[in-house]
């Protein structure tokens, strides 16, 4: 079911006056009922799939909390195999088999490739994560073992985080199931407008740059560089707001119901530094990777040509596991490169800047960074956005090259929707500015009524007037 979709502008308030209606003991086993409904709007078999990894660390958890020694080790790590078993499976099967036989016919073995075209069941990636956190943090006797299968069941099925994030360890979410949420007026309606907000970026933002984006990476070969360049750009706002969107209707519906989510996102695109933009993009995949692969190999403790293995390894998997592409490989390991390079040049670099005399808290050398750190970026995500690997060094090489301004429309993205688009994006750009919760919750609050009224029934026209509807995914549903 998606946020961006009538069925479940009926489901959720659907969904909120029950559980408040409902006495606290009935409410978990409510929203398990309805986190799996919201689930099985997609494919409804795949919630199979679902409770298989539900099942195998609910029991590893009771039984890490039992064993010592020897035992509970081998139990995690089957624990760990069987879980991304499932993983492996439905997203990496037909991506290293394609690769096996490939490289198997290079070597003069002649292979045929079976047929197989699973199909992903929607978030797998995001729930998998989220039950292996708890996993590993009974095993560090960080979290107690939860015997309540609903209870459980409901912590990595919980709706509004379920097949995006953000990723929620089991000491933030799993003891608010137990909490008496009551119905609070300011705590809802600062809810409803994070969600509004959210819905903002999707439909305005989002999905109006994508009509751009697809056109252009559809066939990139077929367009000029003025063309190619502009919708990397614009891909860098419709995946930042397509993906921070879903965050912020994540954490305002849960907001309502009376849960607190961990925030996700942090104006990424404000980095003066590459290891800056990744502590405030997808902060919850970027902490779970820290925590759980980055500081179990050695972190920053180590000699320097060993961190330098471990930054590519930590990269390349956080690459793999957005997707069964090169692409996705290719793009962790460029991020992995800039943090390479980025610590290997900082002397060089300090020294600089204070040979020019600018000093390393000055508003220039941090418009610098930002500037920098941006357009390092932009070159990322054209990794991560392209179809092959041949089709993101197209783009790259052609950037420059060609800007004939009469050519930017596209097949479906005419010349009359520049405009709207540029409006959308500075229109986000402004309340971040300004930040969202300042403007939202305390200075439009505070206007007379009719004023205050007026701003909200403008905001929602600007959403339905410039809106694009046509029930476009989340770009991470697909991982």
């Amino acid at each position: 079911m998606l946020f961006n979709s009538l069925q479940f502008a009926i489901f959720f308030p659907m969904v909120v006056a029950l559980y408040f209606s409902l006495p606290h003991r009935h409410r978990v086993l409510m929203l398990l009922v309805a986190s799996c409904v919201f689930y099985m709007a997609f494919i409804p078999a795949y919630i199979l799939i679902l409770f298989v990894t539900i099942g195998i660390d609910y029991f590893a958890g009771i039984y890490l909390e039992k064993y010592e020694g020897h035992a509970r080790r081998v139990l995690l790590i089957l624990s760990i195999i069987s879980t991304c078993a499932v993983l492996f499976v439905f997203k990496y099967f037909d991506f290293f088999t394609d690769n096996f036989i490939g490289l198997a016919n290079l070597l003069g073995w002649k292979l045929t490739n079976p047929v197989v075209h699973i199909i992903l069941p929607i978030g797998l990636s995001f729930h998998t994560f989220q039950s292996l956190s708890y996993v590993i943090e009974v095993y560090r006797r960080k979290q107690r073992a939860e015997t309540n299968f609903v209870t459980y069941a409901t912590y990595v099925m919980f709706f509004p985080q379920l097949v995006a994030g953000p990723i929620e360890r089991p000491q933030n979410l799993l003891h608010q199931f137990n909490q008496i949420h009551s119905f609070d007026y300011e705590r809802i309606a600062g809810g409803l407008k994070r969600m509004a907000w959210g819905l903002y970026k999707k439909v305005v933002v989002a999905d109006r740059l994508a009509l751009y984006v697809n056109d252009v990476y559809a066939a990139p070969q077929s367009f000029n560089g003025l063309q190619l360049t502009l919708a990397t750009i614009f891909f860098a706002y419709q995946i930042y707001c397509d993906f921070s969107g879903y965050s912020d209707i994540a954490l305002g519906s849960a907001q309502v119901l009376g849960f607190k989510l961990m925030e996700n996102f942090n104006t990424p695109y404000y980095s003066a530094s590459v290891g800056e933009f990744w502590r405030r993009w997808h902060i919850s995949l970027s902490t779970w990777f820290r925590d759980y692969l980055y500081f179990p190999l050695g972190g920053s403790r180590v000699p320097k040509w060993r961190w330098v293995l471990i930054i590519l390894i930590t990269f390349g998997v956080s690459g793999l596991w957005h997707g069964a592409n090169w692409t996705y490989v290719i793009w962790g390991l460029v991020n992995a490169m800039y943090l390479i390079v980025g610590d290997f040049t900082r002397d060089i670099r300090r020294r600089i800047y204070g040979f020019v005399g600018i000093g390393e808290t000055s508003f220039l050398r941090r418009g610098i960074g930002i500037g920098v750190t941006f357009a390092l970026t932009l070159c990322a995500w054209v990794f991560f956005r392209a179809k092959t690997p041949v089709d993101a060094w197209y783009v790259l090489m052609h950037w420059p090259s060609n800007w004939d301004f009469g050519m930017i429309k596209t097949q479906h993205f005419q010349l009359k929707h520049l405009p709207v688009a540029f409006a959308a994006i500075i229109g986000l750009e402004v309340v971040q500015l300004i930040q969202p919760r300042v403007l939202f919750n305390i200075s439009i609050p505070k206007l007379p009524g009719a004023l205050r009224w007026a701003t909200y029934l403008l905001f929602v026209f600007a959403v339905i007037l410039f809106g694009v509807y046509r029930k476009t995914q989340f770009i991470y549903f697909q991982f």
